[in-house]
């Protein structure tokens, strides 16, 4: 079925242990959950890890959106991670968002701010048990628009300035580190903090779009150190959602956050359709634990799936167990290995220590990586039909007669439609 050695139930919870040991052996409900609503988006992020763009036709309806917001509530799951995908280009976003806090499910919901217009900023800052997460991948325009698409900038500031006028509270700064943005931290800081909102810092993942440009834009070992030192000074005044949990590997000073893959444990993810995955990095068939329409609800597959069982039982991780920061890093990130091709008990590919760099560089893992494309790509049909790395540019752009990424590279409203 999977990689991954089923097991025909997971094992009982220890009564006692560390936060971390008790997480491991999953909860009964999760934690939070990444809901992706919708495939549309209005931007072709070059590094999107769902490679959304166009709808599903198969997308959740209205009224299949509530039947999963009311077993959640019955099942006293905090708080739902709402994406895409764009979600408020769903003609029902808003009145989804407004049925789960009626219903006692708080929503964290990520946009590039696209309609985020004063008047529905007003509305969110009115609204309890809601928060915003603004997309914006680089401090100024030119390195931002490279990656998201042009104009993408000037709309995420604009969403942050009319969520600050209308008194929204402490609204996120939603950041994926590149190489190219990781020397602008504090530059993002500082916009967070002119809007009174927080700064929350994420890891890039070469899965879906990501999975092109991963070896340009992830962050180099230098780097990787530059983040972990920015890290642990900024302390709990930045959120990381504990993405970087390899970097505890330099094991120097204590790393924010959990530090442990949440996958199938704490964490998973529902998509547009209704397939549930373990990790919100890793839409793909091997990380597929069941269907909610085909099998019975999302509470059945996340108590009965065998993948969410096997997840849940004392995981073996090769190597990595020998290494003394073991113990801090827990062998890195699923997701990361996967799809660079490295086996799931191997080294992070990021691994702060050296053997990730190790590992890519034994053998052509092209074969592997490419057998590990997701099935479905929802880009827009103005993306090359064939993928192939993007190259990403500072300072400059593609002269006149070289064609655009995306369409979304000349307007941040390519292919936009309501459907």
């Amino acid at each position: 079925m999977t990689e991954l050695d089923v097991r025909p139930s997971t094992p009982a919870r220890p009564a006692t242990g560390s936060l971390v040991e008790q997480f491991e052996y999953g909860l009964d409900a999760p934690i939070c959950l990444t809901w992706e609503l919708t495939y549309a988006c209005n931007l072709s992020c070059v590094h999107c890890l769902s490679s959304s763009g166009r709808r599903d036709p198969r997308e959740l309806t209205t009224g299949q959106c509530e039947a999963v917001i009311d077993e959640l509530q019955r099942m006293q799951v905090f708080y739902v991670n709402v994406g895409g995908g764009e979600p408020t280009v769903r003609e029902d976003f808003w009145h989804l968002l407004d049925y789960a806090v009626a219903h006692q499910v708080g929503v964290k919901f990520s946009t590039n701010g696209i309609r985020l217009t004063p008047d529905r900023a007003a509305v969110l800052a009115r609204t309890d048990y809601v928060d915003v997460q603004v997309s914006l991948d680089g401090a100024t325009a030119e390195v931002n628009d490279h990656v998201r698409g042009a104009g993408s900038y000037a709309t995420a500031i604009r969403a942050l300035d009319n969520l600050a006028e209308a008194g929204f509270e402490d609204a996120k700064v939603s950041v994926v580190v590149t190489r190219h943005n990781v020397g602008q931290l504090d530059a993002f800081k500082r916009i967070a903090d002119d809007h009174g909102a927080t700064l929350r810092l994420t890891r890039l993942r070469p899965s879906g779009r990501g999975a092109d440009v991963w070896d340009e834009l992830h962050p180099t070992a230098a780097q990787q150190r530059e983040l972990y030192d920015w890290l642990v000074g900024a302390g709990e005044n930045v959120l990381t959602g504990d993405p970087f949990f390899h970097l505890a590997g330099y094991g120097e000073s204590p790393m924010p956050g959990l530090n442990l893959c949440g996958a199938g444990r704490v964490v998973c993810l529902i998509d547009p359709i209704g397939d549930v995955y373990a990790c919100p990095f890793a839409i793909h068939d091997t990380f597929l634990a069941g269907n909610l329409l085909r099998d019975g609800g999302f509470g059945q597959v996340w108590r009965t799936s065998e993948l969410f069982a096997d997840l849940r039982s004392p995981q073996t991780s090769g190597a990595c167990t020998r290494c003394q920061f073991f113990d801090s890093c827990r062998g890195g990130c699923m997701a990361a290995k996967f799809f660079t091709g490295l086996p799931l008990d191997g080294p992070d590919p990021e691994c702060v220590r050296g053997f990730g760099e190790t590992a890519l560089a034994a053998d052509d893992r092209a074969a592997t990586i490419a057998s590990r494309r997701p099935a479905d790509d929802h880009s827009h049909r103005t993306a090359p039909a064939v993928r192939r790395p993007v190259p990403v540019q500072i300072g400059t752009r593609p002269g006149p007669s070289a064609p655009p990424v995306s369409a979304c590279s000349e307007s941040p409203l390519a292919g936009f439609t309501r459907d």
